[in-house]
Parts: structure tokens; C-alpha cells; sequence
């Protein structure tokens, strides 16, 4: 498994389970940015796009329907490509999915105008290697936009959980930018260099504060299943989990506007050309 048995256990255990439990939630959470990336992208009439970490399928349905291509998403996790194609079945999209890695799965070359991905590019053990192979996977002037996180620290929504429980999970890992995960091109500057070393030109990056709202309904499910201290909760024990729920419920409250939760995502949008 070239992205590492850890991703691959991750993904394929409670953190690709949660996103499959919650996938309308996190649908509507991050519409927003799948609205941008489709946005962002141009195939000709009936062209063929990749979407890569395509988690349960919802940008890749999304852009087969409203730009009229045929996309396939690709995925490390059974259970969200189990579900992406099930989404795909009951809108009657033209999408279909596999379980791969892309950094090494033997697409067939030249054959798709457009490689997209929304926060499913950040954890290849050997990026450079990812995408040589999905610059092989795209035809001559192709276009690649994706979407990234920047920074923990522009992104405290997304850091607030883990910095919330660490006093009560000393061994939660913290954010990190410099290396494989949420925050792994973070750095505008190694984005721009693992592109052209894999391949790709006409390397834009440019920064986007994207909105995004959360029903407060919504909001213990939601750090209790999801990210690292989603991951940790189910092993403690109920003393613990009591005073990490209460930690981390009150650094959420500066996002909490009446009935929704309101906070920024701080992202680049990168584009560039085969």
C-alpha cells in the first residue's frame, strides 16, 4: 500500500465509517467548497474527470451532473466508495468509483480532461510520485483544481477540537503541516514544487475564505466522531470522555450563531495544467 498502512487502516476503519454515518451532514458543511471546485473546472461536452480521495462520492456526482461529464472517483476507502456508488445509483449519475490508490493505480494514460479533488490529495506518503502518475492518468492539457486546507493556525475551527482535549489526551497527534494529513499542503511553496516535479505546469495557488455553516444540532456528533478526538473518545474511559466533551463543546462555542455554527475554511484553490 504506497500511502501507508495507517491511512489505509484509518480510512478503511472508524474515520472512513463516520464519514459514511454522516455524510449528509458533511455534504452540506462543505457544499460550498464543492460549488467552488466545480467552479474551478472546464471539460469539454461528455470529457471525463477524475476526482481523487473522492470519500463518498458527493463532489464526483456532482460535477458528472452539472458540467454533463462522465467522472469516476477514486478512493483508498471501501466503505465511502461503497457509498459514493450507491449516491451515484440513486441520482442516476454518470459516476462511477473504485478502491485505489492514485498514487500508483495504472489509469490508463491520457484519458481523462480534467483531475480535481476536494481535501483528498493531503496524505500520499510520496506526492511527487502521486501525481507523476496522475499527470500519466491526464491528457495534454488537462486541468488539475484542487482544494487544500492552508494552515492550522488560519483554520481554528478545524483545531479547535484537539487543542481543546489535549490537557485530558496528552498523546492526541497535533496539527501538523509537515507531513501527510489534513494539513499536508499547507505550505504554499512545496505545493508549487511537488506539482512541477510531478509534471505540471501553469501552477496557479491562490487563497479562498470559503464560509461554512453547521446546524448546532449537529455540532456534539460531530466532534465526537469525527478527526482525531472522534478517533480517541471511543477508548476512554467515561470520566474522561465526560470532561473532554465539556472542553471541547465550550471551544466551540465563539463559532455558535443561534441554531447554526459559522466558521471560515481557509484553503487554497490550486490549478494547474498537464
Amino acid at each position: 500500500m504506497i500511502m501507508g498502512e495507517d491511512q489505509k487502516a484509518r480510512w478503511n476503519g472508524d474515520a472512513g465509517n463516520a464519514w459514511v454515518d454522516g455524510l449528509a451532514v458533511i455534504d452540506a458543511m462543505f457544499r460550498p467548497l464543492e460549488e467552488l471546485l466545480a467552479g474551478a473546472v472546464s471539460v469539454p461536452s461528455g470529457g471525463r474527470i477524475l476526482d481523487v480521495g473522492c470519500g463518498t462520492g458527493g463532489t464526483t456526482v456532482a460535477l458528472a451532473r452539472d458540467l454533463g461529464a462522465e467522472a469516476v472517483g477514486v478512493d483508498i476507502s471501501e466503505g465511502m466508495v461503497e457509498a459514493a456508488t450507491a449516491r451515484a445509483g440513486r441520482e442516476g449519475a454518470r459516476a462511477s468509483f473504485l478502491v485505489a490508490d492514485a498514487q500508483d493505480h495504472p489509469f490508463e494514460p491520457g484519458s481523462f480532461d480534467a483531475v480535481v479533488s476536494r481535501f483528498g490529495v493531503m496524505f500520499f506518503d510520496d506526492p511527487v510520485q502521486a501525481f507523476a502518475n496522475l499527470r500519466r492518468a491526464a491528457r495534454d492539457g488537462a486541468g488539475l483544481s484542487l482544494v487544500v486546507w492552508r494552515s492550522p493556525e488560519e483554520n481554528p475551527f478545524m483545531t479547535a477540537a484537539v487543542h481543546a482535549a489535549l490537557p485530558f489526551l496528552p498523546d492526541l497527534p497535533l496539527p501538523d503541516s509537515g507531513k501527510p494529513g489534513q494539513f499536508g499542503f499547507a505550505d504554499r511553496d512545496r505545493v508549487a514544487g511537488i506539482l512541477a516535479d510531478g509534471g505540471w505546469s501553469g501552477i496557479e495557488i491562490t487563497p479562498v475564505d470559503v464560509p461554512c455553516v453547521l446546524p448546532e444540532r449537529e455540532l456534539d456528533g460531530y466532534y465526537t466522531r469525527f478527526g482525531h478526538v472522534g478517533l480517541a473518545l471511543p477508548g476512554t474511559d467515561e470520566r474522561t470522555r465526560e470532561k473532554v466533551v465539556e472542553a471541547v463543546r465550550a471551544a466551540f462555542e465563539p463559532f455558535v450563531e443561534g441554531a447554526e455554527v459559522r466558521y471560515t475554511a481557509a484553503c487554497w484553490l490550486v490549478e494547474a495544467r498537464a
